[in-house]
């Protein structure tokens, strides 16, 4: 039977806009970002409105701007009806996949959302680094030239995001020779990333205590679908399980396209991308063309639904 997969956008998908036309016509939308307004010590819904671009892009701001646009569209989704068979999100988006799969309230989910992009806004601000988008060489061949390129200071991969994009991070001066490394093999394009931090690294192991403690102290249920998680690509039903992903995730590499092999496999002919923009879609159609992608981030595509 043909299953339908929900799946949640991550940082940089932001955009100066995303929800204001929700807020004006949606009470689930109104009464989710008046709620998130109370929690955050910056306006929420003015940044997200409004900007400017270089607020929304912070940190400390994005993840929870994400987060709350991403929900709201799920609840949408859900009040006309459509659930997920399954779900999964890229990076920050496995806290909204989380809350679909009813293993957190999204009061929870917002929550450790916050303490996450705290912690992480700080970790960047003591470590500088960087990521860079390797295109056109696949992920064993990028980790094999890194083990062995002898590099000093910290550069690991951090997402497989389709079988000939493999993104890195760590040290800027570790990536920006790794990106010559890199090109030097034979990778196509070499890109350093406009972003906050080396995420998905090392460099983010100190934003982990304090997330940790927020994890374990959280009510974590059984899922109602199975879940993804971004560390093995594989889905799980225990709770236990999936808060320890949710730490480990900090500093472990998204496994994208494992992820979306593995639900294609158990099944899925159809995702949806739920959440501000098209970075999903665009990944998921390198990983497999005999499926069906669409994607849901406005008032507009709810109204065709």
């Amino acid at each position: 039977m043909a299953k339908t997969a929900f799946i949640f956008p991550g940082q940089a998908s932001q955009f100066v806009g995303m929800g204001m036309d929700l807020y004006n016509q949606s009470e689930i939308a109104t009464k989710l970002y008046d709620y998130a307004e109370q929690i955050f010590n910056f306006s929420l819904k003015e940044i997200s409105f409004y900007g400017p671009i270089q607020e929304l892009t912070k940190t400390v701001i994005t993840q929870p701007a994400i987060f709350v646009n991403s929900i709201v569209i799920f609840e949408e989704l859900k009040a006309k009806g459509y659930l997920p068979d399954m779900v999964a999100g890229h990076s920050l988006g496995e806290y909204s996949a989380l809350v679909a799969a009813g293993v957190l309230t999204f009061e929870t989910g917002l929550e450790l959302v916050k303490i996450r992009a705290e912690q992480m806004q700080i970790a960047t601000e003591n470590n500088a680094g960087t990521m860079a988008a390797i295109v056109g060489m696949d992920f064993n061949t990028v980790k094999k030239i890194l083990d062995e390129a002898g590099i000093t200071g910290v550069c690991e991969v951090a997402n497989h995001n389709s079988p000939i994009q493999v993104v890195i991070s760590g040290d800027v001066a570790a990536v920006q020779t790794s990106m010559l490394e890199l090109k030097n093999a034979g990778a196509k394009r070499a890109i350093e990333l406009t972003v906050g931090g080396a995420f998905h690294s090392p460099l983010m192991s100190e934003a982990g205590e304090k997330l940790k403690d927020a994890l374990d102290k959280a009510k974590f249920k059984a899922p109602i679908c199975p879940i993804y998680s971004n560390v093995t690509g594989t889905s799980t039903d225990n709770p236990e399980v999936i808060r320890e992903r949710l730490y480990q995730q900090l500093t472990s590499p998204v496994l994208w396209v494992n992820t979306i092999d593995n639900m294609i496999s158990d099944g899925a002919e159809k995702f949806i991308e739920v959440g501000p923009g098209k970075v999903l879609q665009g990944l998921v159609k390198r990983i497999s063309n005999n499926i069906e992608l669409e994607g849901v981030s406005s008032i507009e595509d709810l109204e065709k639904k």
